[in-house]
């Protein structure tokens, strides 16, 4: 094989690498304008309070910590944080890729064999959990009220979406980033067609609340709210 052919095979390569790179990205952003459950209708009363939050990248589930539906310290323990209270109003629940979550805490821990790994089926996931006292909503957070129906739905979701021994959590000791949050191990797999905020996105629609039909980013749920 000549020089000449062996550039024009490479020039071939890289051309066809990056489109397809943007046709990929230019999907997930259209298709995550198309909505489902446009009729769904926000609760005015005898409803459940729940949060949407994103960090700017990542969504995570925000619910109640107990109601009469569900008293999720009694599945996901606060006491086994490091700060040990248990007096905690909302729990998040954010689904990923077990390396990212636990080997990347920053952008700058980020290794070539996590992200290759995380995009191409290779490893496992991960739940993190957190506890907090209080929610505020802002560009980043937004509330809905849903009805006691869809909440029952989208608890059975989140619940069905971590591993469990004797139907318990397994929880990752000994993995935080702070004083109030736990890792657990999840199921599924983290690829390219399914990130955390896909898993957002499936858990609201599982519970027919207001979604997009698939999306990569956190916008294509955030959008839906504003």
């Amino acid at each position: 094989m000549t020089p000449k052919t062996i550039l024009k095979k490479t020039i071939v390569s890289i051309t066809l690498t990056i489109l397809l790179i943007v046709t990929y990205v230019f999907a997930a952003y259209l298709i995550a304008y198309i909505p489902v459950n446009t009729e769904f209708k926000e609760c005015n009363t005898d409803g459940v309070e729940i949060y949407i939050s994103t960090n700017g990248v990542h969504t995570d589930l925000v619910l109640p910590m107990q109601n009469d539906l569900k008293n999720w310290s009694a599945f996901v323990n606060p006491a086994d944080t490091k700060l040990k209270n248990t007096n905690y109003q909302y729990v998040s629940f954010g689904w990923g890729d077990k390396g990212f979550y636990i080997e990347t805490p920053s952008w700058d821990d980020l290794k070539f064999k996590t992200a290759f790994n995380a995009l191409f089926f290779l490893s496992s996931t991960a739940m993190h959990v957190s506890f907090y006292q209080s929610m505020n909503e802002d560009a980043h957070c937004k509330k809905i009220c849903i009805s006691k129906e869809n909440y029952t739905k989208l608890i059975d979701f989140i619940d069905n979406s971590f591993e469990k021994q004797n139907n318990a959590p397994l929880l990752i000791k000994g993995a935080s980033y702070g004083y109030n949050d736990l890792f657990y191990d999840a199921k599924g797999t983290y690829s390219l067609f399914y990130t955390c905020n896909t898993w957002a996105n499936q858990a609201l629609k599982s519970a027919q609340i207001k979604a997009c039909i698939w999306t990569l980013f956190d916008k294509g749920i955030f959008e839906k709210y504003n």
